[in-house]
């Protein structure tokens, strides 16, 4: 199953449809969604890596716009909606820990936590109800952002080949290492704030 999912993906890089899906994932994950742009974004850049950066380029956008619905989510409905994902994610206790943090952190927290594993969709919402600025916001997020996914690109570009060969023989391995990375990013969140 997972071979055919992969190679879906490998497939859809062909298709005029490719960048709405992608963008789509990536809209979705930097607001409500657990799973990371990074599992279309690799395949198709793979598939497509004269359209890397292209890819990256389109995933930093929508990852942006997204986590404008997730500061949206925490500013304007988090007694509600909010609450319910970070209660999902069984954070709610560390939720009033992020907020005061913002107070001092913001900026770092928003550049460091958007490289990283931990999922964006929790640092948009926590910006939101913590009020931190929406203009920073937006610029950080699109810095943290670019970087990560202009980092796939980059190393797509220049070893694109024999990533490709690496994904061909060890997929299921690197499935379960990027499952337990995500996991790992939540749990990281959950105990080490």
């Amino acid at each position: 199953m997972l071979r055919r999912l992969y190679d879906w993906v490998l497939d859809l890089a062909s298709r005029k449809s490719a960048p709405y899906a992608l963008g789509a994932v990536s809209f979705a994950e930097s607001s409500f969604f657990p799973v990371p742009p990074d599992v279309m974004l690799v395949p198709m850049a793979l598939a497509r890596p004269d359209r890397a950066w292209f890819y990256a380029g389109l995933c930093t956008v929508t990852s942006v716009l997204g986590g404008l619905a997730g500061y949206a989510i925490g500013a304007l409905l988090y007694d509600s909606i909010g609450q319910w994902l970070f209660h999902l994610y069984g954070l709610e206790a560390k939720a009033d820990e992020f907020r005061h943090a913002y107070a001092a952190w913001g900026h770092w927290i928003i550049l460091l936590k958007g490289l990283t594993p931990i999922p964006f969709k929790l640092v948009t919402i926590t910006s939101g109800f913590a009020g931190y600025d929406l203009v920073w916001f937006t610029v950080l997020s699109f810095i943290t952002r670019g970087a990560r996914f202009g980092l796939i690109a980059a190393l797509i570009g220049r070893y694109g080949a024999q990533i490709r060969e690496i994904m061909d023989k060890h997929l299921t391995v690197i499935a379960i290492a990027l499952v337990v990375v995500v996991i790992g990013g939540f749990l990281s969140l959950k105990f080490v704030g």
